[in-house]
C-alpha cells in the first residue's frame, strides 16, 4: 500500500503549480493534504477512483486538510472526541479493515510563540486521541506536524533552538508520543541521513541551497514495523513550500 502527504499550501495554487501531474504519476491508495484553504465548493478535483474527505475551516483561505483514498473507509470522523467537528479543519480519522489513518495539520505555535500553550494543549488531546485508536487497530497518522524533531531535522538548529517548530517544548511532545509505542518512519529507515528536509522559507534561494526543516511526518504503531518497506521524501516536487511525502507499507 502506496501512501502520501503533501502539505500543499493551497489547493487551488498548488493544482496550478502540476498537483495532479504528480497525483497521477504517484498513483498513491491514500493521498493526504494539509492546509488546503479551501471552503466546499471552492474546488473540485475530479480523482477518478479516489472517493474524497474534506475537513473545512471555518476560517476562510485557512488550515483545512482532505484524503483522497482508493480503498472505501469503514467509517471517518472530524477532530478528536465525540463533537465530530473543528473550527481549524486540523484532523481526519479514517477506519480501514486493518488499521487507523489520520491525516493532521498541527498548530504553529507562531513566530512569537503567543500560541505555544495552546499548541501543548492540543498536543495532550492529540495523544489520547492516537492512543486510544491504537488500542483498538494499529494507526499510520501522517501531515504537517510544525515540529523539527531533531537537530538532524533541520539546517540550522543552533540559531532556532528558541523558535518555533524547535523549542524544546515541542521537540518534547514529539519525543513523548514516540515513546508512547509509534515509529518516526522515515528515521526508522534512514537514521543518520542529513538534508533530508521537507519545508522551505520562500526567501530567495533557500530552497536552492537546501536550507530547510523535516516537519512532515508519517508516524505508524510499533506494531506495524515489519510491515514497513520504505519511506521517502520527494523534495524534487515543487508547487508548495512543502514536498510530499511517501510510505509504502504491507498491509
Amino acid at each position: 500500500m502506496k501512501l502520501v502527504s503533501w502539505n500543499v499550501n493551497g489547493i487551488r495554487a498548488c493544482v496550478k503549480k502540476g498537483f495532479l501531474k504528480y497525483f497521477e504519476e504517484v498513483n498513491a491508495d491514500i493521498f493526504c493534504i494539509q492546509e488546503s484553504k479551501v471552503q466546499a465548493g471552492q474546488i473540485e478535483l475530479i480523482l477518478k477512483d479516489y472517493d474524497q474527505y474534506w475537513n473545512y475551516a471555518e476560517k476562510k483561505g485557512y488550515s483545512g486538510t482532505a484524503v483522497f483514498t482508493k480503498i472505501k473507509p469503514l467509517s471517518v470522523s472530524y477532530g478528536v472526541g465525540s463533537e465530530d467537528t473543528e473550527p481549524e479543519g486540523r484532523i481526519i480519522t479514517l477506519e480501514f479493515d486493518s488499521f487507523y489513518l489520520v491525516n493532521v495539520y498541527t498548530p504553529n505555535a507562531k513566530r512569537d510563540l503567543s500560541r505555544l500553550e495552546d499548541r501543548l494543549m492540543w498536543e495532550d488531546d492529540f495523544l489520547k486521541h492516537i492512543k486510544a485508536l491504537d488500542e483498538v487497530k494499529p494507526v499510520i497518522w501522517c501531515g504537517d506536524l510544525n515540529v523539527a524533531h531533531q537537530e538532524i531535522d533541520l539546517k540550522n538548529p543552533t540559531s532556532n533552538k528558541k523558535n518555533s517548530g524547535f523549542t524544546v517544548e515541542e521537540r518534547g511532545k514529539m519525543t513523548t508520543l514516540l515513546e508512547n509505542g509509534f515509529i518516526d518512519s522515515f528515521r526508522y529507515f534512514h537514521p543518520e541521513k542529513e538534508g533530508a528536509y521537507t519545508w522551505w522559507s520562500y526567501m530567495s534561494k533557500v530552497r536552492e541551497r537546501n536550507i530547510g526543516w523535516r516537519i512532515d511526518y508519517f508516524i505508524v504503531s510499533e506494531r506495524l514495523q515489519t510491515k514497513l518497506l520504505n519511506a521517502q521524501i520527494h523534495s524534487d516536487i515543487l508547487g508548495s513550500d512543502h514536498c510530499p511525502v511517501l510510505l509504502n507499507v504491507t498491509l
